[in-house]
């Protein structure tokens, strides 16, 4: 597996355009690690919430109110045999995406060009957060039924295992991207989930994408309690380092541990807002720094060694989130500042490489 780049260039996924193969070509054209691009304004088939959900024993899509939900009313029995099937069978190709589902999916594996050392991103959405926001029809998060959230999990894990195969086709190297935007709520009142419960769903999807040599990532766009991710077997902590970049100054042993182990971070620096409009590549880079250095110095004060270099050696930057609710315009200008931004970092580190991750 070829080595990523110190501060390699990505972004979430999800982006406010509607036709797939323009974007794809920027996207490849511009990033170290062109993730395919989502589409929620295209369709509503596109939404996080329902891109990777059809074939789910119970669910049903409401297009007319725009809803998805699981109805446990009826009698499951023969939907959950038919799943099980397919999930012990191993029955990779079943779990498939669709076309109408993702197109920026399939635009982006017809825009890349097969590679011996490029890298390619893809992404779900991870088993907590489609658990609590899909509900039943008593609006009961559908993460609570015992039966249904083991399901949630390992139709994320096979799912994941077939992008992964999917993207290898074009490029050997692969990230796959488990996007948790609820953990940002993790720990509070309104989540009924212990710390093991939620190790145990993201190890299990984690598992999946290793088993098909790629790199696992996992993305919050809130704060949380960093120590969680960092203690799964996660290969990538993404998250929105433009607003919450200090808070993983709290978890420096944490953060050592997880880098001395092969882990690499994702500071999502680049705003995803009008904010781009007023600031620039050295601006944000220097941002980023300042706040490595700020982590360096917490670490030391709590006694824990962690210079800056062994953080900039183990450095990705993305968008601070997801582009979906942007403008086009937005969009357009946050990739034009992802490269020099990047450049500007390297210079200032010397652009060594980031030693792969152990897999």
């Amino acid at each position: 597996m070829t080595s990523l780049p110190v501060f390699g260039t990505s972004h979430l996924g999800s982006v406010p355009h509607t036709e797939p193969g323009p974007v794809c070509e920027r996207l490849i054209a511009s990033l170290d690690i062109p993730a395919w691009p989502q589409l929620p304004r295209r369709s509503f088939l596109e939404s996080m919430y329902i891109q990777y959900s059809h074939g789910l024993p119970a669910l049903m899509v409401d297009m007319d109110q725009g809803k998805v939900r699981f109805d446990t009313t009826g009698d499951p029995t023969s939907a959950l045999e038919a799943f099980y099937e397919r999930y012990l069978a191993q029955d990779v190709a079943s779990f498939a995406l669709r076309e109408d589902y993702a197109a920026g999916f399939f635009a982006m594996l017809q825009a890349l060009q097969p590679s011996s050392d490029c890298w390619v991103k893809g992404q779900i959405t991870g088993p907590i957060s489609f658990g609590l926001t899909v509900t039943d029809q008593n609006l009961r998060a559908s993460l609570y039924h015992d039966v249904l959230a083991e399901v949630i999990v390992q139709n994320t894990a096979m799912r994941a295992r077939w992008q992964v195969r999917q993207l290898r086709g074009r490029r050997p190297n692969v990230v796959l991207f488990v996007d948790e935007p609820y953990m940002a709520s993790f720990g509070s009142a309104f989540i009924s989930l212990s710390r093991e419960q939620a190790i145990r769903m993201l190890d299990e999807v984690f598992a999946a994408i290793h088993e098909e040599h790629a790199l696992a990532g996992v993305h919050c766009c809130g704060n949380t309690d960093w120590s969680v991710l960092l203690e799964t077997a996660v290969d990538i902590l993404s998250f929105d380092a433009w607003s919450h970049l200090e808070t993983l100054a709290l978890f420096p042993l944490e953060l050592r541990y997880f880098l001395d182990r092969g882990g690499v971070v994702a500071w999502g620096i680049v705003p995803n807002d009008d904010t781009i409009f007023c600031v620039t590549p050295e601006q944000i880079a220097k941002r980023l720094w300042d706040g490595l250095e700020l982590i360096s110095r917490k670490a030391s004060a709590r006694g824990v060694y962690l210079p800056v270099e062994a953080l900039t050696a183990r450095s990705l930057i993305t968008p601070s989130c997801g582009l979906g609710p942007s403008t086009t315009e937005v969009a357009d200008q946050v990739f034009r500042t992802l490269p020099p931004t990047a450049h500007i970092l390297r210079q200032m580190t010397g652009g060594v490489q980031t030693p792969t991750t152990g897999l």
